[in-house]
């Protein structure tokens, strides 16, 4: 429960750092403050969005496969297509984590 409240000066540019910085990593000012104080590492990785929206992709086209199979309507499901999106995202993700290696 947070019941306390922390009131300190910074400059303007600094203020604006932090509001910058809690915006990348997707979190409140106040989350990413605290997480920064706590010594706690945040990682923002970029082109993950690109990542994860493939993999909802495949997710979906999944579980249209599994549905259908229920159904009695599929009865060979060929997984050539999803092989290849599996190999990638496989691929996207080390080349983002090549790059950022290197950061």
């Amino acid at each position: 429960m947070k019941n306390k409240k922390l009131s300190i000066r910074i400059s303007e540019a600094d203020w604006q750092k932090f509001h910058e910085k809690a915006e990348q990593a997707n979190m409140t000012l106040t989350e990413y403050i605290t997480v920064c104080c706590l010594g706690k590492q945040i990682v923002v990785i970029d082109g993950l969005d690109e990542v994860i929206r493939q993999q909802k992709a495949i997710g979906r086209n999944l579980n249209q496969l599994t549905t259908l199979a229920n159904m009695g309507k599929v009865k060979t499901v060929y997984l050539n297509e999803l092989t290849d999106a599996y190999a990638q995202v496989g691929s996207l993700l080390s080349d983002i984590l090549k790059a950022r290696r290197w950061k």
